[in-house]
């Protein structure tokens, strides 16, 4: 039995016997500088009451030494995952000494040692269940406690945790920390960070409460800190939640930190966020991205409250939390920050996740039925966050914003620094709305799949808003007009619809446009003659929102296999040159490279590929000099030059300096340039190492160990393979770069001869490593095989194989169905 994944039921009877007044965690960092030492030790301390005479504490590390139960010594019993406590009384004080290991995949205490200045970093991520790589602890949500840490850590290191130090006792060459207690929280969202970090304060004030700010980078990333934005963004968002929610931030501070080699866009601790270093641009980045950093911000500063004040019971109702931040994120970024335009990257790009995963035989409703930790592992997706936040979003058109906030209030109200359920939040919503929410519920979050919505008209002229899967939708029609070489709206139909079929009135128009303001979550089809005058004139229409909703039209029908690769290629060179919504434009660019790459026919691929590069280049070219547009064509340029090495010389001119007047080329888009060169065979390992020597950071080595393992040479992808599978000291981020190397330029003739083995190879994976790496290994290396053969008897044969891998597998085989199915139907 695998005891590390632990069960909902277990988990829910440990709960109901166990209560912890508080724990206490101490941890020796002092050798972390030194690379040759894997380990670190730790002792936790747990003062909690029992109904049982025993029970377990989870810890997956090196060793437990030491486990004392009420001052009695007592035999280790530990299994690799669990250490059992037994003779339990009434009141229990357990203290566990152990030895935890540093991590290289992000899971638990990851270490970093910068290559610019050989300084080390570390930082923690825990969730769903990795706070046990760290301490010994109770893993799971419903078990709320103080927590007091105490590190001790080299002197002259930032040393940081969820709550503000209240001794630092100094040493010789060390120090020790001592952090006051957090309020009750669950295990998963504790957190520490230490190291020589860069650090710039702050300071945000609402009546009496005073919130001390703190941001976080690497040393040798501190110039691109953007501390005066990110700071302002803070203010913004403590300003907007705390009149949204009326109740004051709870956490006393707020530090955010920029860490290497994360796994996650950010995660929540409550006084010490995390975000990926990706959010830090080395010289050069769009106004779309630093929306997509101010939108995380927010997200994760809504979790202090959904998700950090009041947590669910158990993973089943994770969207309890992200599906309220992901709406929050782009609610606040609209209304509190000069990023007015969330809403319309949300509806072309967001909700593409949340429509490709509801599109899955693995979906599942927004309330999922979580067993086990694996499974919660894997819920982190387009339903739980993308699907959760479109209905919530929908509900708000339902219910109005005063009563959504207010139910909001009454929630954390009625349930602060406790766990929750779907129940918890409903009876709030039912009471300020004055509705029964069972309804809603029932329809939109216990419930699968995705709505498509089509407008039919009969021989009369009569007309019917049609939708597959029927839901209950407030939606807007909107009737657009081509008028003086503009296309503008002239009217807006608001409607409700129950059934698969709505009769409506709606007046001939040049652009039908359903779900107009993308208020509801459903996929919609355009007539043939609204796609006429989308064909001809989408970058003529004004309204960004309405745009993204033609581009998610466009999007869905493309991988639905009813809007051909190569027309939907055609209406994106025709339009996207003039795209000025750089958000948008981001996710077109994207999307496009992939539709040609998965979608074209086998006999147009080829000719797609190297006209969407001239697309690139022609656009490169006439973008306006320094403009975010021409960084993001450039970037396309880049992408597609994987595939098609029709512009090589020119992508050699531009590295040698010969760029296009006003293009900033940062280290990061080098690397994309000289990688694309490499991948076609247009460049060698000595160029990569003269780029690595100019460039020889963290992000530098990661790209050219990417770069090394996509030259196009039989013998250099059979290395990447077998590094893939049998290094083990690759870091996450070192073992996506030589997944990405294998699979550079889409060259199956290197590759292939690799497919069989793959399927014998995934079931060790997933029982050896840690499941961040091996779902990157199940994931990345699956094999774009012509046939669905070999995936359909791995399924057939391992049908015992744990749930969490064969779901995996089958997502995997439903993305080579479709791409297969759509290529065949446009041959």
């Amino acid at each position: 039995m695998d005891t590390a994944n632990l069960s909902r039921e277990e988990t829910a009877a440990r709960s109901a016997a166990v209560s912890v007044r508080s724990i206490r965690v101490e941890l020796d960092l002092t050798g972390a500088p030194e690379r040759a030492r894997s380990g670190f030790s730790t002792t936790t301390t747990l003062d909690f009451t029992a109904t049982a005479d025993s029970t377990w504490v989870d810890f997956i590390g090196e060793s437990v030494e030491r486990v004392v139960v009420n001052g009695v010594d007592r035999d280790v019993v530990y299994d690799g995952s669990r250490i059992e406590l037994s003779g339990l009384g009434t009141e229990n004080v357990v203290r566990v000494e152990a030895v935890a290991s540093y991590s290289r995949s992000g899971e638990g205490l990851h270490r970093f040692h910068d290559p610019v200045d050989d300084r080390t970093y570390l930082y923690t991520q825990y969730e769903p269940a990795d706070a046990r790589r760290v301490m010994a602890c109770f893993e799971q949500p419903d078990i709320k406690a103080p927590y007091t840490f105490v590190i001790d850590a080299p002197a002259g290191w930032q040393v940081l945790s969820n709550q503000a130090a209240v001794s630092v006792d100094a040493g010789v060459g060390v120090q020790r920390v001592e952090f006051a207690p957090t309020l009750p929280i669950s295990s998963y969202i504790t957190s520490i960070a230490a190291g020589p970090y860069a650090r710039v304060d702050g300071e945000w004030q609402r009546d009496d409460q005073r919130i001390a700010l703190g941001l976080f980078a690497r040393q040798s990333l501190a110039q691109y800190l953007e501390s005066d934005e990110i700071l302002e963004i803070t203010r913004q968002g403590l300003d907007f939640f705390t009149d949204a929610f009326a109740y004051p931030y709870p956490w006393g501070k707020y530090d955010q930190i920029f860490v290497p080699e994360y796994n996650l866009g950010a995660m929540e601790n409550p006084g010490l966020v995390t975000f990926t270093e990706s959010y830090l641009s080395r010289g050069a980045a769009t106004d779309a991205q630093r929306a997509a950093r101010a939108n995380t911000i927010l997200h994760e500063m809504a979790h202090m409250w959904f998700g950090d004040l009041v947590t669910m019971k158990w993973w089943d109702d994770l969207w309890l939390k992200e599906s309220f931040a992901d709406y929050m994120g782009s609610h606040a970024s609209a209304v509190a920050t000069r990023f007015h335009d969330a809403w319309v990257k949300f509806a072309a790009n967001r909700k593409a996740w949340a429509y490709q995963q509801d599109q899955l035989p693995t979906t599942h409703p927004i309330v999922a039925d979580i067993p086990d930790l694996e499974a919660a592992k894997l819920n982190f997706d387009g339903i739980t966050y993308a699907k959760g936040a479109a209905v919530l979003k929908q509900l708000v058109a339902f219910v109005g914003d005063e009563a959504f906030f207010e139910g909001a209030r009454r929630y954390f109200a009625a349930n602060a620094f406790g766990n929750t359920t779907l129940e918890d939040f409903l009876v709030q919503l039912s009471a300020v709305s004055g509705r029964d929410m069972t309804d809603w519920s029932r329809a939109w979050l216990q419930t699968t799949g995705v709505s498509t919505l089509w407008v039919e008209r009969d021989a009369d002229g009569g007309a019917a808003v049609m939708q597959s899967d029927p839901r209950p939708h407030r939606l807007r029609i909107g009737l657009y007009d081509r008028v003086d070489g503009r296309v503008v709206r002239r009217d807006q139909i608001a409607l409700d619809i129950d059934d698969e079929r709505t009769p409506v009135v709606i007046p001939a128009a040049d652009l039908v446009l359903l779900n107009d303001d993308d208020l509801t979550y459903a996929k919609v089809r355009l007539d043939d003659a609204s796609l006429a005058t989308v064909r001809e004139s989408l970058s003529s229409l004004d309204d960004p929102l309405a745009r993204a909703v033609i581009w998610s039209s466009l999007w869905n029908a493309t991988r639905d296999g009813e809007l051909a690769a190569a027309r939907y290629a055609e209406i994106v060179r025709a339009h996207a040159p003039r795209e000025s919504n750089i958000g948008l434009l981001a996710g077109i660019l994207a999307n496009t490279l992939f539709a040609i790459r998965n979608y074209a026919s086998d006999d147009a691929r080829q000719r797609e590929l190297t006209a969407w590069v001239e697309t690139a280049w022609t656009a490169l070219q006439t973008s306006d000099a320094g403009s975010d547009a021409q960084l993001s064509w450039a970037r396309a340029l880049a992408s597609a030059s994987a595939f098609d090495d029709v512009r090589a010389d020119d992508i050699r001119a531009i590295l040698h300096g010969d760029a296009p007047d006003g293009l900033t080329i940062d280290p990061d888009l080098r690397w994309q340039l000289l990688t694309a060169l490499v991948t076609t065979g247009h460049a060698d390992a000595d160029a990569v190492a003269a780029e690595l020597e100019s460039d020889d950071t963290g992000s530098g080595r990661t790209a050219a160990r990417r770069a090394l393992a996509s030259r196009p040479e039989l013998d250099v992808r059979a290395a990447a393979w077998d590094a893939a599978w049998n290094d083990g000291s690759l870091s996450n981020d070192h073992l996506d770069a030589v997944i990405g190397g294998f699979r550079a330029g889409g060259r199956r003739d290197l590759i292939e001869r690799f497919d069989a083995e793959y399927f014998g190879r995934i079931g060790d994976a997933w029982a050896t490593r840690s499941i961040e790496l091996a779902q990157r290994l199940v994931v990345g290396l699956f094999p774009a095989s012509p046939t669905l053969d070999a995936v359909d008897a791995w399924l057939a044969d391992n049908d015992t194989a744990p749930a969490a891998l064969r779901r995996i597998v089958i997502e995997q085989r439903d993305h080579l169905a479709r791409a297969l199915r759509v290529r065949a139907a446009q041959s």
